[in-house]
């Protein structure tokens, strides 16, 4: 029978062919904790009794949302974490020295490749389907047992095929399309589904930009994304030294999907998701009319927080200043990041405009420092949630947008199109 991608994945790691709705135990090839979520899975793994990893060179952990610890709390986070990865001599432990938002430091590192199947306690995990892997978030006792045993159960999911064609107009990107997907299906209408993205726009389609379309699948409910490798993924690895062979997979051109969503992106301008859910999405056109103040913009996060965001809010900024009462920070997601970014002058393009440049970090995104907005307070966000409070007090807002927007908006202490510039 003709299967899909995901499909394939999986049956290549159990050794015999599995289709949408079994239910599987399977082999795990990279399990990924960082510092918030990790204590717990340590508690379980040493409650059950063992002694040592099932796996210890496929099991990742990055201290990634309150590094450098912001207070006593996360400082002893951070302890059991490190204790733990000492203890086992941890092979693959990223702390200070060598920091990065898990899911833009672990792809940089060559620890995930095409035809994994990876899991880690954080929703964003989907992020690296893009490397034609499956990949998803797990619950940290998940976690905990695929520590133990290598392995975890999974239903095997249905899949929604995504078709983007046309050539992407300019200032419209992998944010742009992911945002576009959610505003059509909802925040729960690829549930418990994979979101396979496909067509001429994606063979175009940078890796970074494909890795921001893939991080954003949770926010449609999906169980993961997944791109398909080709010659713009071969060329990302190719530096790299990889922990695996990599295996490229393929969906049966009469595979089985759930749904076929065809989407034209000549037809689509930067997307604005308004408050409060990523679904509620409008053109910019629309949204600038508004009018809206912004009193704070934020570039990085695991979505936004890479090199080529980087370069596009740089060019926007480069000779301008950020508006009088606006605040502008911007994380680049790895260290590595940020060094490519400084030798491209890109620090001081943000600096001179009046921007703030933090170390690698969840903090803000997450609404735990860093970037914190205070009551009634509007924030222009390339982060992937625009929830209740999810970055600070409960009255304030979050828009999310490309990082194109961001850098306009922090100009013009608005919500403005990159395009008026």
């Amino acid at each position: 029978m003709p299967q899909t991608i995901t499909e394939k994945i999986f049956s290549d790691h159990v050794g015999y062919e599995v289709y949408a709705g079994q239910i599987i135990e399977c082999p795990i090839d990279m399990v990924i904790g960082n510092d918030i979520t990790t204590p717990i899975s340590i508690k379980a793994f040493e409650k059950s009794g063992a002694k040592k990893l099932a796996n210890p060179d496929g099991f990742s952990i990055v201290l990634d949302h309150f590094i450098p610890p912001k207070d006593i709390a996360s400082a002893n986070q951070a302890k059991i974490n490190r204790d733990f990865a000492y203890k086992h001599n941890l092979k693959n432990f990223f702390d200070e020295k060598d920091m990065g938002i898990e899911h833009a430091l672990l792809p940089q590192k060559g620890l995930v490749v095409p035809g994994d199947v990876i899991i880690g306690a954080d929703s964003h995990t989907c992020t690296h389907g893009a490397l034609g892997a499956f990949s998803t978030g797990m619950g940290s006792t998940d976690i905990a047992f695929a520590m133990i045993s290598g392995k975890n159960w999974f239903r095997i999911p249905s899949s929604i095929k995504v078709i983007f064609s046309a050539k992407l107009p300019k200032f419209v990107y992998g944010k742009d399309l992911i945002l576009e997907v959610i505003r059509q299906i909802g925040v729960d209408g690829a549930l418990y589904k994979t979101l396979e993205f496909c067509g001429d726009s994606i063979k175009e389609l940078s890796m970074d930009d494909r890795f921001s379309l893939c991080n954003m699948a949770i926010e449609a409910g999906a169980k993961n994304g997944i791109i398909a490798a080709d010659n713009i993924t071969k060329e990302f690895l190719k530096d790299k030294n990889l922990a695996r062979e990599p295996k490229f997979f393929y969906s049966d051109k009469d595979a089985v999907y759930e749904k076929i969503l065809n989407i034209d992106v000549s037809k689509l301008e930067p997307i604005v998701a308004y408050p409060h859910l990523p679904s509620n999405g409008k053109s910019i056109s629309v949204a600038k009319k508004d009018n809206l103040s912004v009193d704070q913009v934020f570039i990085g996060s695991c979505t936004n927080g890479r090199l080529s965001d980087l370069r596009i809010a740089a060019q926007i900024l480069k000779g301008k200043k950020v508006a009088q009462k606006t605040r502008l920070i911007i994380t680049p997601a790895t260290q590595q990041i940020a060094r490519e970014a400084e030798k491209e002058g890109l620090i001081e393009i943000f600096i001179n405009a009046g921007a703030l440049v933090s170390n690698p970090t969840c903090g803000a995104c997450l609404g735990g420092y860093m970037g914190i907005l205070a009551k009634n307070e509007r924030c222009v966000a390339t982060t992937n949630r625009n929830f209740i409070g999810r970055m600070g007090d409960r009255t304030s807002e979050i828009y999310l947008a490309n990082s194109a927007v961001a850098a306009a908006s922090a100009i013009a202490g608005k919500i403005a199109d990159p395009r008026d510039l």
